[in-house]
């Protein structure tokens, strides 16, 4: 099992250097030093092995998200807090990976955002619903409209037609979108809490 995770980090890797369409089957089986028929007997194309790839990393983000859903009790507190390894995975979005997936293989790329909005959805839902309970978020909006919205908008930075990407960075993106979202659903009380969370910052 540590031979395949191994694997799978060092074909990611690989994937986010050169790109989903530029990287070849003879490009990987050289790099891992492995022969083509080995790696033909792992993953019958390019495409199946890319999609392992993409589910594996896609399960490390999750993972990390869970994490710091059951590790941190306040709601407001838990979707504020800085990850480092979320950052990364936001960061790699501008990558010529993602520019390929997208142009290339759209089908796979569209098939694995579905499965993680899926999920980020559950995450955002029991956010919301633990946030309910400790008089920190709304009740008068519906719980998994609202981390659609919000998925959807944090996914648009790379491809919106109504965004300038050179005036606005994509931490600063990421971040305004994070406050919309909060501020739409907060109570006072919540609110209260993200005023101190930020006062602590600066």
């Amino acid at each position: 099992m540590e031979k395949d995770i191994e694997f799978l980090e060092k074909v990611s890797e690989l994937f986010l250097e050169n790109g989903a369409k530029s990287l070849t089957m003879d490009d990987i089986a050289r790099e891992l030093k492995i022969s083509k028929k080995t790696l033909y007997q792992m993953y019958k194309n390019k495409e199946s092995l890319l999609e392992e790839v993409l589910a594996y990393n896609l399960e490390i983000v999750i993972s990390k998200m869970r994490n710091l859903d059951e590790t941190i009790e306040n709601a407001v507190e838990r979707m504020l807090a800085r990850d480092k390894g979320m950052v990364r995975a936001s960061e790699t979005n501008n990558s010529l990976m993602l520019r390929q997936l997208i142009k290339y293989y759209p089908q796979i790329f569209n098939k694995h955002m579905l499965y993680f909005s899926e999920k980020l959805s559950e995450i955002l839902i029991h956010n919301i619903e633990r946030g309910r309970k400790q008089g920190l978020y709304r009740e008068d909006f519906d719980a998994h409209l609202y981390s659609k919205l919000f998925f959807q908008l944090t996914m648009t930075y790379d491809n919106s037609p109504f965004l300038d990407t050179t005036n606005i960075s994509r931490t600063q993106y990421h971040q305004e979108s994070l406050n919309l979202y909060m501020n739409a659903i907060t109570s006072e009380a919540g609110k209260e809490v993200m005023k101190k969370i930020k006062q602590n910052k600066s």
